[in-house]
């Protein structure tokens, strides 16, 4: 079941094509703290990330994405950046999930909020 997941699905970490290419051509440059691991050719033309679990480009730090773009050369396990004692953790699009930010009032939030400043419009 794995093997025909794998062939028909691209959502799921890695399709078969993008494994084969892998082991042909890819070589291994390094790995992030989620787990998703990070290859280029030989001729360093090309680089991608195989996912670990769901492919979600949001997860991909900003290291490791100004490096798969080609904005710098190298990958951030050689040369790491520096990064500010004010900078946060960075933290993957949480849009349409249940850890999505929801306003005070939302009707996420499920109770409507309580507001004193101005007073419903009734009709007559």
């Amino acid at each position: 079941m794995n093997f025909l997941m794998r062939l028909v699905t691209w959502w799921n970490s890695q399709t078969l094509g993008t494994q084969i290419f892998t082991a042909r051509k890819g070589v291994k440059v390094g790995e992030d703290d989620q787990g998703n691991i990070y290859y280029e050719t030989r001729d360093a033309k090309r680089r991608w990330v195989i996912f670990n679990g769901e492919c979600e480009a949001t997860r991909v730090s900003p290291d490791w994405h100004g490096w798969l773009h080609h904005t710098w050369d190298e990958p951030p396990t050689k040369s790491p950046l520096k990064h500010k004692a004010w900078e946060k953790p960075h933290q993957e699009n949480l849009t349409g999930t249940l850890a999505a930010y929801a306003p005070t009032g939302s009707i996420r939030k499920g109770a409507p909020a309580e507001r004193r400043d101005y007073e419903a419009w009734q009709p007559e």
